[in-house]
């Protein structure tokens, strides 16, 4: 291959996705020492040779430690760069920092923005990510950016299992074109629920936009964090005459409140996929289901390694 051969090597945020990412490409994670000092700076050795690799670092820079993650992250590429690495991707399953990617107010950071210089700066060559909070944020990067989605995976399971009486619901305004997406593939109708924030990080459902009684309503939302909108979403749904709710997404933040108030809401099933590892107290909670996207990233870097399009990917 003209970039080298491919070399794969993971942080400490998300292992078992970059295991099976390495699974479906058939090769072997590179070995790589990512830990702390005594005084708790982040530490990183690569212990496989890597000059004239096509590398690629697989990191979610998402919790126990967002900012751990993101520093391991930077300190791998600059590993890489300096090892001679002839290019270096970056997959970041789940972009950290994202949510911040505009002024809304005064005196507010564009952290989005940031992230994207400190990895351009750090030596990547590209990127690729999924199911990006804001698609805009492509455009922050002076290098290629690939936004992947989950969809396919969202979407089979769906259809092998949840298609009775359904209707895909949009927790807000904002995500509506993503409902009409599935609804249109899936050939169902779809509504929209009237999302109001009377302060921050509180949420009150005030109308559905559409027609879900008698309906098998699924929620469609990127992210899933302190699940306020989620449980609000769920009750106006049922108040509107829905017969069950269920819940769909790519990524289980799951912060704060969210597991307890996912157990303690009416919602029958969430379904989310593995680009960040369920908490412990996730795990033990029998309404979530996880869903892997190793194979749609798998098959981006083995794209981008043979110089291939990545756009069939993109359905």
């Amino acid at each position: 291959m003209s970039n080298g051969e491919l070399a794969v090597l993971s942080g400490n945020s998300n292992p078992v996705l970059a295991t099976a990412i390495c699974k479906h490409l058939g090769i072997s994670l590179v070995e790589t020492v990512v830990g702390t000092f005594s005084d708790g700076e982040v530490r990183v050795e690569i212990n496989e040779n890597m000059r004239g690799m096509d590398a690629v670092v697989c990191q979610s820079t998402c919790g126990p430690d967002v900012n751990k993650s993101l520093m391991e992250l930077l300190l791998m590429i600059d590993a890489l760069k300096r090892a001679s690495a002839k290019r270096i991707t970056v997959v970041m399953p789940y972009y950290g920092y994202g949510r911040q990617d505009r002024k809304v107010q005064p005196r507010v950071p564009i952290s989005a923005k940031l992230v994207a210089d400190l990895l351009t700066a750090a030596g990547a060559n590209r990127v690729i990510v999924m199911d990006l909070h804001a698609d805009q944020i492509q455009g922050f990067y002076n290098i290629p950016v690939d936004n992947l989605y989950a969809r396919p995976v969202l979407i089979k399971y769906i259809r092998e299992n949840l298609m009775d009486d359904l209707v895909i619901v949009s927790p807000d305004a904002g995500g509506a074109e993503r409902a009409e997406k599935y609804a249109g593939i899936l050939n169902v109708d779809y509504a929209v629920i009237d999302k109001r924030h009377p302060e921050f990080g509180v949420t009150r459902a005030m109308n559905v936009l559409g027609e879900v009684d008698g309906k098998n309503a699924l929620i469609l939302d990127d992210m899933f964090d302190t699940a306020g909108t989620l449980v609000e979403a769920v009750k106006a749904l049922l108040e509107k005459g829905a017969k069950k709710v269920i819940a769909a997404g790519t990524h289980a933040v799951l912060s704060g409140p969210a597991i307890e108030r996912i157990t303690k809401s009416s919602i029958e099933l969430l379904l989310v996929t593995d680009t960040i590892p369920l908490n412990p107290e996730a795990l033990r909670c029998g309404k979530i289901k996880v869903l892997s996207v190793s194979g749609i990233i798998g098959d981006s870097i083995m794209c981008v390694h043979e110089e291939k399009s990545v756009s069939k990917l993109f359905v």
